[in-house]
């Protein structure tokens, strides 16, 4: 495709300086003509013109349409070859290969074309990645629970395990399981396209931080981990959905919960800012806090330290949902300290 590309451009530049040289011999006549005029109106022997021409004027025409045609083929180059760069680049794209790059040179516009090109390829690479690093997450988290359904309903089959309540309540909490994960991807995938529908309405969050503490209470109670909320008596209601953030909010105190020691303390807090266009939302803990090294990839989804019991995808299902609000969220850590996970939201119904 590139080479056939260059050689219809070789094609149309070739045509253009025929037409060009085409047209200085009409330019070369038409001087002759004019000086015929000008001596009476007879034309002029061809000897008589490329005398009163002489070789000096010659050469100098034909220099200067030399010059010219360097120019052009100079131009041809210096566009011709980065598109035909994103021409061999777009062929590799289109085959699979998402390394594919062009070179930014050529005009501005070529530039600006080829610089397009490569964000779209790292777009699409990355993508890739991520649907294959998906596709392994996945395939190994539902794993686990279909071995233990298999393993126990094959002992059940040939009477190595008895077939009573307990053991049909165990396989049972392992199907939820798989439900819980399948639709925690659910809820990713329509997040990060886009497609999740929010019921925005107006969400007082103080109230909903005393509804949340209060659910998880008896969890708290039974860990030995003290459960706080501490609001600021300024916060203005945020335009959101409600069961959205509610489940950002216990995604974060699950979390802590889960790294906070018996007899840490977990805070739940809300506040404006001073010019009253966010509210944030934040959850600290006592815990041993989260290393440097993995405080940027705590939001990835299924990442996850050795010691969690969870499936990774809380802490991204949080951030997805937070940015369908038009919010942020961000952690900051000090190990052996603890650790604080804040999201903010716009106020009013702009956000």
């Amino acid at each position: 495709m590139r080479g056939r590309f260059l050689a219809r451009a070789a094609f149309g530049m070739g045509c253009g300086l025929v037409m060009m040289f085409v047209l200085g011999a009409v330019v070369f006549g038409a001087i002759a003509l004019a000086m015929g005029w000008w001596r009476g109106g007879e034309p002029m022997p061809p000897m008589e013109i490329l005398r009163v021409l002489s070789p000096f004027r010659i050469v100098f025409v034909l220099l200067g349409m030399g010059f010219v045609g360097s120019l052009i083929f100079r131009m041809f180059r210096r566009i011709t070859m980065p598109v035909a760069d994103l021409i061999e680049a777009a062929g590799k794209l289109e085959a699979g290969d998402y390394t594919a790059r062009v070179e930014t040179r050529g005009p501005r516009e070529v530039r600006a074309l080829a610089r397009s090109f490569n964000q779209m390829a790292n777009r699409l690479q990355t993508n890739e990645e991520q649907r294959r690093n998906l596709l392994a997450d996945v395939s190994h988290e539902l794993r686990t629970p279909l071995t233990v359904i298999q393993g126990n309903l094959e002992g059940m089959q040939d009477g190595v395990y008895p077939r009573d309540d307990a053991r049909m309540q165990m396989l049972l909490d392992e199907t939820r399981v798989m439900a819980r994960l399948i639709d925690d991807l659910r809820t990713l995938s329509l997040a990060e396209s886009g497609a999740l529908k929010l019921q925005r309405e107006e969400l007082d969050l103080p109230a909903l931080l005393g509804e949340v503490a209060a659910s998880f209470a008896a969890r708290a109670d039974e860990l030995g981990v003290a459960l706080r909320v501490e609001t600021a008596p300024d916060v203005p209601p945020v335009w959101a959905d409600g069961v959205r953030i509610r489940e950002v909010v216990a995604n974060l105190v699950g979390n802590a919960l889960r790294y906070t020691p018996r007899g840490g303390q977990i805070t739940l807090a809300a506040r404006a800012d001073a010019i009253g266009q966010t509210a944030s939302v934040s959850v600290s803990d006592t815990g041993a806090g989260i290393a440097p090294d993995a405080l940027e990839h705590i939001f990835d989804r299924f990442y996850k330290s050795g010691d969690s019991g969870g499936s990774g995808l809380g802490l991204a299902i949080a951030r997805q949902l937070v940015l369908a609000h038009g919010g942020q969220i961000f952690a900051r850590s000090q190990p052996g300290v603890g650790a604080t996970l804040t999201f903010e939201l716009p106020i009013g119904q702009a956000g």
